[in-house]
């Protein structure tokens, strides 16, 4: 038996930074420490364990990551026996640097090793010493492995992990390798054990939705699996991210249109709106492809909320290559948009271009495209003032509003919505108003309900129950998850 297992008052904490992957990864290593018998720490007390899930995509990641172990290392002097692991992309590159800049870190584990930590925590204890295991190759599925979900009413599904891009501002590839994706049969057990679990909403997860199906030769195959994801009862929404402009095909935008559960909502990387800049970056598309697709979208579906990403300030970035994204975000009016600066990582081309912009350059430009997609975010919000929505009641969401009676939800294109609270109604309910205002980033409905439905994710919430998910192997080995050690042993995851 595991020291873990012989210790079940010993408490943990994961601090999750970066994508949806790192947030579906640590639900993954909240449910393997609960299956070796630890315990999550109530809000306000230090843990036992601390797992610091980690980002690598921007400039000051690492930075981040060793302000946090600084803040730690107090807290573990005056905690004997106290934990601190370190996984994630960050970790994947740095490796054995992590633990010779913060010596008091007891264990590093990378993005394709998630299963190995309780056995590493184990080893640390025992050993007295730091245990560092990166490996090279995906061992197993994430969501093979046991979870701890946040949410009783919606789940991530990874149907893919790595990308096969090459990206020249990216670093993902060389941390999550190239793409590896499960069959559709493994995928859709997993979903009907989520939707069995009183799940309403999926999000399928990969790098490169579009591309599912290379693994196994079947170019129609995320097609197809949106699909057969839509047919499953019970399950009423049904999301992905992220697609890639260049392997976006109208069948997708057709499962999308033609199953009721496929939300009609796409979140679509457009990173830059200049065709040389998208050459520069790798990206194998260009503006008028691009905006192709969002013309297709809005044709097969008006009601569609489309939002993007947009790196401004990329190597060589002219004022007119930025006025050329400026345009596409005019004609493409998306819902929103996530902005980023660029910022260098080590290890990627684009770290090693001439023509790196000045950060007072890059600083304009960015304030100037937030304006204008805060100004467009505004005016497409307001066109939906006295529509009538469907909200999923969320959790932890426009908390703020809480004074004001009010609470939150999603609608089924994914904007968030401040509602009048009303008697009975719990995160996971799924309720109907009408919008009555309009902000940039949220939508407000101030009158009385339309409709409430009491859901079996909103029981769950109301009894204060943290969902746990079992791993989905159909019989398949889970390699990832290392029997428990015996007390005696020795030796030792953007597009």
């Amino acid at each position: 038996m595991s020291s873990a297992a012989q210790s079940p008052a010993r408490t943990y904490r994961v601090r999750t930074y970066g994508c949806q992957m790192n947030v579906h990864d640590s639900e993954r290593l909240s449910g393997l420490l609960e299956a070796a018998g630890y315990t999550a720490a109530a809000d306000g007390d230090d843990a036992d364990v601390v797992v610091l899930n980690t980002c690598a995509v921007r400039e000051n990641a690492d930075n981040r990551l060793y302000g946090n172990l600084g803040h730690l290392r107090p807290v573990k002097d005056a905690r004997p026996g106290m934990q601190i692991a370190v996984g994630g992309c960050l970790a994947q590159k740095d490796r054995g640097e992590i633990v010779r800049r913060a010596p008091w870190v007891d264990v590093v584990f990378g993005t394709h090793n998630v299963g190995s930590l309780p056995a590493l925590l184990d080893r640390a204890r025992h050993n007295a010493e730091a245990q560092v295991e990166i490996v090279e190759a995906l061992e197993v599925f994430p969501s093979t492995l046991p979870a701890k979900r946040d949410s009783a009413h919606s789940g991530w599904v990874s149907i893919s992990v790595g990308c096969n891009n090459t990206c020249t501002f990216c670093i993902v590839p060389a941390l999550r390798g190239k793409e590896k994706d499960r069959r559709p049969g493994e995928i859709l057990a997993e979903v009907q054990a989520l939707v069995d679990q009183g799940v309403l909403e999926v999000t399928l997860l990969g790098q490169n939705v579009n591309s599912y199906g290379s693994d196994f030769g079947d170019r129609g195959a995320f097609a197809d699996l949106l699909r057969a994801t839509g047919r499953i009862d019970g399950l009423e929404r049904v999301r992905f991210t992220s697609p890639h402009p260049a392997m976006f095909t109208d069948d997708v935008i057709a499962a999308m249109a033609e199953t009721p559960a496929v939300c009609h909502q796409l979140h679509m990387p457009l990173q830059s709106g200049s065709d040389d800049v998208l050459k520069r970056m790798r990206r194998a598309y260009r503006q008028e492809r691009y905006l192709g697709i969002i013309d297709r979208v809005r044709a097969a579906m008006p009601d569609a909320a489309i939002t993007t990403d947009i790196i401004v300030g990329f190597p060589g970035e002219t004022e007119e290559d930025f006025q050329q994204t400026l345009e596409v975000v005019r004609r493409a009016r998306f819902a929103s948009a996530f902005t980023f600066q660029y910022s260098k990582r080590p290890g990627t081309p684009a770290a090693e271009m001439d023509g790196q912009l000045p950060k007072e350059v890059v600083q304009e430009r960015y304030l100037r495209l937030t304006a204008l997609q805060d100004e467009i975010s505004w005016d497409e919000n307001r066109r939906l003032v006295g529509r009538r929505v469907e909200l999923l009641v969320a959790a932890g969401e426009g908390s703020k509003d809480a004074a004001r009676g009010r609470l939150s939800g999603r609608a089924r294109d994914g904007r968030l919505v401040h509602f009048t609270a009303a008697d009975g109604v719990r995160p996971g309910d799924v309720v109907e108003t009408v919008v009555t205002q309009a902000a940039p980033h949220h939508l407000v409905a101030d009158g009385p309900l339309l409709s409430h439905r009491r859901t079996r994710a909103g029981d769950a919430s109301e009894a204060g129950t943290r969902p746990t998910t079992p791993g989905v192997s159909l019989g398949m080995p889970q390699v990832g998850v290392p029997a428990p050690l015996p007390v005696l042993a020795s030796g030792c995851a953007v597009t």
